[in-house]
């Protein structure tokens, strides 16, 4: 996602799945694909690199789970912890919020 607009969209009225580390925003489009999208500030993670990777991972997760997860659109937000995670744990946290996600909803 690009614009400022695709986040506001997603942020009202979005279903969310969350742990200690980050929080995961999504809300169905119209597109036909599923797109990204990610808030990680200087204020919760402050170090560049850590960003980076930050990003970077979420972004292999996202691609590795692309094709299960529907035409939504999603927010991730970083949270202070999530700089003090490995690599393999971030990529175990992302992988049960993508399941999370993924489960059509009740009700």
């Amino acid at each position: 996602m690009l614009t400022p607009e695709h986040f506001q969209n997603v942020f009202q009225r979005a279903k969310r799945a969350g742990s200690p580390h980050l929080t995961i925003l999504s809300r169905a489009n119209d597109l036909g694909h599923p797109r990204l999208g990610l808030a990680v500030p200087k204020k919760q993670i402050r170090f560049a690199v850590d960003r980076n990777r930050f990003k970077r991972i979420v972004r292999e997760s996202f691609r590795h789970h692309q094709h299960q997860l529907g035409h939504f659109d999603f927010v991730v937000i970083a949270k202070k912890s999530a700089s003090e995670l490995s690599n393999d744990e971030l990529y175990h946290v992302l992988e049960k919020l993508w399941q999370r996600l993924s489960r059509p909803s009740r009700g």
